[in-house]
């Protein structure tokens, strides 16, 4: 279903051409990036371990509940990416990192793809002109590329254990 229908998708997301009264916009290099935050946390990240049969993996463990939360974008034709720190997760902050990525990519049109999460759907929320969301489909995070990514980032501190979250910030 959303194969068949993301060309329509894409379409309805592009801007629209300038009637003939109007100043023409100048065209601008169509870019499409795969955005989503994750949460990182002094709760240990843990994965599994090699060991030999009816052996539990041993490793660091503490349950210390402050987080941060990381929103990313890749761009998967060109592996680009921009990333921006946010706490608390809400569609304030989601509108600050379109702004921010906006800004970084001034000089071209931005598609998104997005999950539905309330805050990337959020009424109130302001996107800026040279952005535009196109919604994946509902509980279908195998979409999005930068899910793996997020994945090998949590990989990267799986099983370590940080005091503060200073020197978590530095390893991610």
């Amino acid at each position: 279903m959303f194969q068949a229908e993301l060309e329509r998708t894409l379409r309805e997301a592009l801007p629209s051409e300038p009637r003939p009264e109007e100043t023409p916009r100048p065209l601008l290099p169509i870019r499409l990036w795969s955005p989503d935050e994750s949460r990182f946390g002094l709760i240990t990240v843990q994965r599994r371990r090699i060991t030999r049969k009816g052996v539990k993996p041993i490793g660091a463990f503490q349950q210390k509940f402050e987080s941060f939360y990381l929103y990313g974008a890749v761009e998967p034709a060109t592996g680009e990416s921009y990333f921006q720190e946010a706490d608390p997760c809400n569609s304030q902050s989601f509108g600050e990192y379109l702004k921010g990525l906006s800004e970084a990519f001034p000089d071209s049109f931005n598609l998104l793809l997005v999950d539905n999460g309330r805050h990337h759907t959020a009424k109130k929320l302001e996107v800026p002109e040279n952005v535009r969301r196109v919604f994946l489909p509902p509980y279908s995070p195998e979409l999005n590329p930068i899910e793996r990514f997020w994945q090998a980032m949590k990989a990267g501190v799986a099983w370590l254990a940080f005091e503060t979250l200073d020197p978590l910030r530095e390893r991610v």
